[in-house]
């Protein structure tokens, strides 16, 4: 059991490994630095509730069972982090946030210290390492102290999840949010089924039966799946934010590289910066705009707007929707206007007044231009023939 709790708590350890970069770099997110916060707690819960770790501390210490209160603590403390942050998460009124953060601060607060000073006034005289709960469900203050963790962490559980349920509703359709949501849904599912379990077993023992089974055997594994959905649901949202506005850098990147391409001769107007290899894929891509935006800019005065008209005419009555005809014919007449610049020819009769498309859609146009209407690269546009 000692190894599954670990490697629960390796896995949650990665998912922080994974948010700390966002939490270094962006240090005025509250957000991001209160998940990295909910992360470690989270973390420190499974490694603290670790059979083999709850009789280190008892021994370390010298008090028998003095990992009990401790590992309450930290669960309540995640209880009420958890909690928070759904809270901050769905947004409100600063006024009405402040309050809630100040309840949910002094209440659970108050809580950790009683349930130290329940402790301070029982005798758990006997290790337990793996029953503590059922075990001591009888005896005075240790009763209290159980009753109290399990109370909080299911008001907390409760709260959480019905404060969830409402906001799904609200997120659907947002993507890798509505994800995050629907995980900490059934991640808090089975939280409320964990408090279940052990207050059905504890109540049982202030019954006379003998339910611990239920505290012992089931409520753990509950318990570590709710652990790993709930830090998915917190970590799905931004790792997967964070994946597609990659792909979409990339798959930006990729698509420019015809027209950076053809624009390769036109003077640069700054100096240009040399990347590394290692440089960061946003680093290439604003170099990459940043050439691009400035060669169009220059190429401008030498875009013979006539001709271009003519071109994108063409593609239209060829039936080509009218924003793709525009690129196709914008990516038509760029050549020509590079060689009158290089060539320090005259201006057109009529040159382009920046009403041009996006760089993105003329490099795709180029790709297309070979295959497409390569006769329409030349000075002739009246002697091409519709496709």
């Amino acid at each position: 059991m000692s190894s599954s709790f670990w490697l629960i708590g390796v896995a949650l350890a990665i998912g922080l490994m994974y948010k700390l970069p966002a939490v270094l770099n962006g240090g005025r997110n509250p957000l991001a630095r209160q998940v990295a916060g909910l992360l470690v707690a989270a973390v420190c819960v499974f490694f603290f509730a670790a059979p083999a770790t709850i009789a280190a501390v008892n021994d370390y210490v010298g008090i028998p069972n003095i990992a009990a209160p401790w590992v309450y603590s930290l669960l309540t403390g995640f209880s009420a982090s958890c909690l928070l942050l759904i809270v901050k998460w769905r947004g409100g009124t600063p006024e009405s946030l402040r309050r809630t953060t100040w309840w949910v601060y002094s209440s659970y607060g108050a809580l950790i210290v009683a349930l130290w000073v329940c402790f301070a006034l029982s005798d758990p005289s006997v290790e337990r390492v793996r029953d503590l709960d059922t075990y001591y469900a009888t005896t005075p203050w240790m009763r209290e102290m159980i009753v109290l963790y399990l109370l909080g962490h299911t008001v907390a559980v409760v709260t959480t999840s019905v404060l969830l349920w409402t906001w799904e509703s609200r997120v659907r359709g947002t993507g890798w949010l509505h994800a995050g949501v629907v995980l900490l849904s059934i991640g808090y599912v089975l939280n409320f089924a964990y408090d279940v379990a052990k207050l059905t077993a504890v109540t049982g023992r202030w019954v006379g039966a003998n339910l611990d089974h239920l505290s012992t055997n089931l409520a753990p594994p509950v318990a570590g799946t709710s652990g790993i959905l709930v830090a998915l649901g917190f970590i799905v949202p931004h790792a997967g934010e964070r994946m597609t506005q990659r792909a979409a850098a990339r798959r930006e990147y990729r698509a420019l590289a015809p027209l950076a391409e053809v624009l390769r001769p036109v003077p640069a107007a700054s100096a240009t910066v040399v990347l590394g290899r290692f440089a960061s894929l946003e680093m290439r891509l604003t170099q990459r705009r940043t050439f691009v935006r400035d060669a169009l800019r220059q190429l401008q005065p030498y875009m013979d707007v006539d001709h271009r008209d003519e071109i994108e005419r063409t593609y239209v009555d060829s039936g080509k929707k009218p924003a793709k005809a525009r690129a196709l014919a914008d990516a038509s007449v760029i050549p020509a206007a590079i060689a009158r610049l290089q060539a320090g020819d005259g201006l057109p009769a009529r040159t382009s007044d920046g009403d041009i498309s996006d760089p993105v859609s003329i490099s795709r146009a180029m790709r297309k231009l070979p295959r497409d209407r390569a006769d329409l690269w030349d000075t002739r546009p009246e002697e091409s023939v519709t496709s």
